[in-house]
């Protein structure tokens, strides 16, 4: 049966939040139903994430029915549950072009549109943007109030709590609400889950302290004695406050974020009332409304394109297993023979493969929340302690603990391992995701030994080079996405500090591959022996110690040489420039070509389409080695735009 797109009389009425504040409250709750019919729809198509937006459909509408966006500042912390505040804010047209190139962004992009006053992909920014907002607006600038929506996994973070504490000593208006779904993309852990369960666990109605007045005066009289009661539960019987009451905020809640019936007036309570910060506490489930997602682990945090009716989700893949996959298999293989070995995630089990590990050896995994700072240094104390800790981050969410990389495990040598996955482009997550910088961020540390892996065999032996090495904090990248199905070794096999390999021999250029590039150096190669050149390959496997053994014997026996990386400049290429400038190889006339990303974000696509738009195609490694030997006559130079 073909599938049928929903019927929304009252979403094609909505052009813009304006045409929302035009309608009858129980016209909202209906327009929610269909709001909610439509993120399915699209994300069924489009792949993206999706229990997460479904949570928030009755949030979205309500807060662009109350406040004044986009004057008012609407904040979605990370973002990924922003398809329904997209759909309200005139994009529903190019709603099925989420995650694809020249489409529209999987989270707020302040080029998109300006509803999207704030920028985010990375957890825990909102409370301190939005705060930024709010002291603009008493300063004078063309804005109102800010609404920072925040979720219950992501207020885990340190930041989070830096910013509520400098908000309530500011004593601004501004608006925070906890979206409490008991679920992150993992099941938050740590005190703060437990917290707010308990509140929830209390009467599902309001404390609204300096709100009360007014509030409970509007409810029935049954009702009212039951609100201030509840008032004073949630305070504390004894008379103390909340958490946020005692960081100075008004709080309120906690609420049912799917009633209409309370977020509306909540919500317009607090717009009239609020002089100060105040947090509003709304609990919702993530997935609401569609049962495949409610009943999912992961409540469909990201899904491929997926059959409406049923919930399955498209088969996608080349057959060959996943980096992650490997990493993990490999991990656990060796927690197996060395109990000293532990791991540590942020909030990403099974994003990062550790959810393998923990299956066999649960007492030895920790997910430390969406927390990558404490993760680091946790890792860094298990170090001194003897242990053997592989702390397994995103390169782009190991920027967020960059600090304590530096201070807590650089400058004292600690052994840390660090299992860097999504390096490189990632597809349809696009430029916030992108693994652009750890080559950079990492190689220019004193000690540290950075490896990446070529392919998932070279991944399993990297992994037990790491376990292996002691004398200091080693890394190893790895890309998102299936390997290249090569054969993998029963087990991994402990590599040579600092040294390289040399896959094929040539006589005219050398290619040198830093990582998972390396199918498309082999491209490359292919195409310049088809010309009657002599291609050299090698595999660095290490940027940090170099081989410049390697890399001097390639400059003395080629007239160019060309290196290979997946991240940014000021990584691989620049570290061997270094190289061969200190042993004075350029003397000798050698042309050198650095492919590398160029000095720009690049854009959500497809990972070969961003590789494309990068200039770091097969074709393009073959162009900038025949430019650098002087041979591109009839062939257009590759031009390495920064």
């Amino acid at each position: 049966m073909t599938h049928q797109r929903p019927k929304t009389p009252l979403l094609d009425r909505v052009a813009g939040p304006a045409d929302l504040r035009h309608l009858p409250d129980n016209q909202l709750a209906a327009l929610a139903d269909e709001l909610r019919a439509e993120v399915i729809d699209a994300v069924s198509e489009t792949g993206g994430h999706l229990g997460s937006g479904l949570g928030v459909v009755e949030l979205s509408v309500a807060i662009h029915a109350v406040f004044n966006t986009p004057m008012d500042k609407l904040i979605w912390d990370v973002g990924h549950q922003c398809y329904p505040h997209k759909i309200l804010t005139g994009r529903r047209d190019r709603i099925r072009t989420l995650r694809q190139k020249d489409g529209l962004s999987g989270f707020t992009k302040r080029s998109e549109s300006k509803f999207d006053p704030f920028g985010a992909a990375h957890s825990s920014t909102s409370i301190s943007s939005a705060l930024g907002f709010a002291v603009g607006r008493d300063m004078g600038q063309p804005t109102g109030d800010a609404i920072a929506v925040i979720g219950d996994g992501a207020i885990s973070a340190g930041m989070a709590y830096e910013a509520l504490n400098n908000a309530g000593a500011e004593g601004r208006r501004l608006f925070v609400i906890l979206n409490d779904n008991e679920m992150s993309i993992a099941p938050p852990v740590g005190a703060m889950s437990t917290y707010l369960s308990g509140l929830y666990a209390n009467e599902p109605l309001a404390k609204m302290k300096s709100l009360a007045e007014g509030f409970e005066a509007a409810l029935p009289a049954p009702v009212r004695e039951g609100a201030r009661r509840a008032r004073q539960l949630a305070s504390g019987l004894t008379g103390s406050g909340t958490l946020f009451e005692e960081l100075s905020f008004d709080y309120i809640g906690p609420i049912d974020g799917h009633d209409m019936r309370q977020l509306l007036p909540v919500l317009r309570a607090a717009r009239v009332r609020a002089t100060g910060p105040v947090l509003i506490h709304c609990c919702t489930v993530k997935g609401k409304g569609y049962a495949p997602a409610e009943t999912s682990a992961d409540k469909y945090h990201g899904v491929s394109k997926f059959n409406v009716e049923t919930g399955a989700m498209a088969k996608k893949g080349s057959g060959a297993p996943s980096y992650t996959s490997v990493f993990g298999t490999a991990l656990t293989e060796e927690a197996a023979r060395d109990p000293d070995i532990v791991a540590v995630t942020a909030a990403m089990p099974s994003g990062t493969g550790l959810n393998i590990m923990a299956e066999r050896f649960p007492a030895r995994v920790f997910d430390v929340g969406i927390a990558e700072q404490h993760a680091v240094t946790f890792c860094a104390g298990m170090a001194a302690s003897g242990l053997k800790p592989f702390c397994s981050i995103y390169s782009t969410f190991l920027q967020r603990g960059y600090d304590q990389v530096v201070h807590d495990v650089a400058l004292q040598g600690l052994p840390v391992r660090f299992a860097i996955d999504r390096a490189g482009l990632v597809g349809a997550d696009g430029a916030t995701h992108a693994g652009a910088f750890d080559i950079g961020y990492l190689g220019n540390l004193p000690g540290f030994t950075v490896m990446a892996a070529s392919d998932e065999a070279e991944l399993v032996h990297m992994v037990a080079t790491a376990r292996a090495y002691d004398e200091g904090p080693i890394a190893f990248r790895y890309p998102r996405g299936a390997g290249t199905g090569v054969e993998l070794p029963e087990r991994g096999e402990i590599l040579d500090i600092g040294k390289g390999r040399i896959l094929q021999q040539g006589d005219d250029v050398a290619i040198l591959s830093f990582g998972a590039h390396l199918p498309e150096c082999r491209a490359a190669a292919e195409a310049l022996a088809g010309d009657g050149l002599g291609v050299t390959l090698a595999d660095a496997r290490f940027a940090k110690p170099l081989d410049t053994d390697l890399v001097l014997k390639l400059a003395r026996e080629h007239r160019a040489l060309i290196t290979v990386e997946q991240g940014a400049e000021g990584g691989f290429g620049s570290i061997v420039m270094h190289a061969l400038a200190r042993n004075g190889a350029f003397d000798s006339g050698l042309a050198i070509r650095n492919i590398c990303l160029p000095d720009r974000f690049i854009n959500q696509a497809n990972p070969a389409e961003m590789y494309a738009d990068a200039g770091m195609t097969a074709s393009d490694i073959a162009a900038a080695a025949r430019a650098a030997l002087g041979q591109a006559a009839n062939v257009v130079p590759l031009t390495l735009a920064r």
